[in-house]
């Protein structure tokens, strides 16, 4: 069929909305891709500025190391720069994400063919892709991390491989560094429940073929580029979900050079087919755990066609160390599947929120659970176990705590930790894990281990040492009267109960914050005892304290 403006919104759309919504910045200026792009972003996660406040950066003047001009546009950030960004994507508000995909995941659309695709709007095959400025050399793809990166590498990606036995698609996002104007290199994870790209790999090496046709989509519809760091099923045909997504079938073309299916609406398809016969040395690169991913032999691919719209943005993911797009974007699709896992497979009672921690551990390697007070031991440390078993390279620290700590507060899980475990009592060390995603792996042999923690309260505990919230609010409007430093309120920024509490403690406290101080004196001074040891507790509902 022929392609009408699909019911669902394609990267132009999606760049349009976050305009104006005030989440866009567009760059004018002239920018180097190759030592410029990436640190001017990066500043807006390690310079200090809140989630709320990052935006999607639109790069409309291009140049590279040697001063070459490119025409086609680059947005950084534009998926998930924050999770506002993120949920413009999804077309709903942040707090129904989580929803959302639920849905999508249990009422998958399957995609329809056109033959009419903007995806096709402009191709290069043949002979031209060698030559110098076309084929990937036409492409302003940047460094990611300058005085690191040994190439500008395809960050925002959906890598279409097919299963060749099933006939069945996979999307992943994989790394992919250019090499020659028609070869660039792919890094596919090889690790245990590693990318559906590498079984496919393996299923083609064992069928004997010499070549795997790929197709490398850069700049789908939200709907469709949200697929590629998504973990969904072996199997699962993520246009499917996708279409779950979008409410209606998503318009699929024919790729010109190889046998499998695109999004019609893609910015830029790279089409080819990997080497299975033979690999060759692909990085260093800024990886998204962190470190830098040194030199390894990974899959070369040579470039059968290019093909894209006459209007093209190309996106490029701002990943490395976390916070990063890409931890946004596995954050906001992790963590719903951690709840689900623990509310819903395990049957697990009082499990109220699933917390991957993302400032340089990346979400693999601290999860904070939240339960329900009074939740039972037992479902404590079930929720513990779940958690770090459920995805490989995730969960090397597990930590339960209740709903009063801010998982996104490393000081109020110290905090918690401090004050709510006996380690003798509630530390659990679990051998024999692998390394997973890392500046280690386990195909080196090295094995990790686990650490479990019951940080929630075990027995009721005085309150929280500060002001309560109505006085604590009262003085921000003074505050903020005075025209003094905006304020960031930090949790927990009031004082609140934690159980062990008197409500003749509540009415103690309300005379003293009324002057009325000397009437509590009269109160106490009708409770002195002699012979008892200073330090001894005292309850108003016990006149006459043991003696010690």
């Amino acid at each position: 069929m022929t392609q009408s403006k699909p019911p669902y919104n394609d990267l132009h759309d999606h760049l349009a909305e976050l305009e104006r919504r005030g989440l866009l910045t567009r760059v004018d200026r002239q920018i180097d891709k190759d030592s410029e792009m990436h640190p001017l972003v990066r500043w807006q996660f390690v310079g200090g500025i809140q989630e709320k406040d990052r935006k999607a950066f639109l790069f409309t003047n291009i140049v590279d190391g040697k001063g070459r001009k490119y025409d086609i546009p680059v947005v950084v950030g534009g998926m998930a720069a924050n999770r506002e960004v993120y949920g413009t994507g999804m077309g709903c508000s942040v707090d129904a994400i989580q929803a959302k995909w639920d849905h999508a995941i249990a009422n998958p659309i399957d995609p329809v063919e056109v033959t009419d695709a903007p995806c096709h709007e402009i191709i290069e095959d043949g002979e031209i892709l060698s030559q110098e400025g076309h084929g990937l050399d036409l492409l302003p793809i940047p460094v990611s991390t300058p005085g690191f990166d040994s190439a500008p590498t395809l960050s925002a990606t959906n890598v279409i491989t097919k299963d060749p036995v099933t006939g069945v698609q996979n999307m992943g996002t994989y790394r992919c560094a250019l090499k020659a104007s028609d070869r660039l290199v792919v890094r596919m994870a090889t690790r245990v429940g590693g990318a559906g790209g590498y079984q496919h790999y393996l299923s083609h090496k064992e069928r004997g073929d010499n070549e795997m046709p790929v197709a490398i989509v850069l700049g789908c519809p939200p709907y469709v580029a949200f697929m590629g760091p998504q973990k969904l099923p072996i199997g699962v045909d993520e246009f499917t979900v996708a279409g779950g997504l979008a409410g209606a079938p998503i318009n699929v073309v024919k790729a010109k050079t190889v046998d499998l299916m695109v999004p019609a609406e893609a910015e830029v398809v790279i089409e080819g087919y990997v080497d299975t016969t033979k690999v060759e040395p692909e990085g260093p690169f800024g990886e998204s755990h962190g470190h830098v991913a040194l030199e390894e032999y990974n899959m070369p691919m040579r470039i059968t066609a290019v093909t894209r719209r006459r209007d093209a943005v190309i996106p490029s993911y701002i990943s490395q160390v976390a916070p990063s797009e890409s931890s946004v974007i596995k954050r906001v699709a992790y963590e719903p599947l951690f709840l689900r896992h623990l509310r819903d497979t395990m049957s697990i009672k009082g499990v109220k929120k699933v917390s991957l921690h993302e400032p340089l551990t990346g979400l693999l390697r601290v999860t904070v659970i939240t339960v329900a007070p009074n939740t039972p031991r037992t479902e404590i440390w079930r929720a513990l176990y779940g958690a770090a078993f459920f995805k490989g390279d995730c969960g090397k620290i597990c930590i339960a705590v209740n709903e009063d700590i801010d998982p996104d507060s490393p000081d109020g899980i110290l905090w918690a930790m401090a004050y709510r475990s006996n380690p003798i009592a509630d530390v659990q060390t679990l051998a024999h894990r692998g390394q997973g995603h890392g500046p280690k792996r386990e195909a080196e042999g090295e094995e990790d281990s686990t650490l479990l923690i019951d940080a929630t309260m075990k027995s009721p505990m005085p309150p929280l040492a500060l002001p309560t919230q109505d006085y604590m609010e009262r003085a921000k409007g003074i505050w903020e009267e005075m025209g003094l430093p905006k304020l960031t309120p930090q949790s927990p920024w009031f004082g609140y109960s934690l159980g062990e509490w008197h409500s003749e403690w509540d009415a103690a406290a309300a005379r003293a914050a009324q002057g009325e101080y000397l009437e509590n004196g009269k109160i106490s001074l009708g409770r002195q005892i002699p012979w008892v040891k200073p330090e001894t507790r005292f309850s108003p509902d016990q006149e006459t304290p043991p003696k010690r």
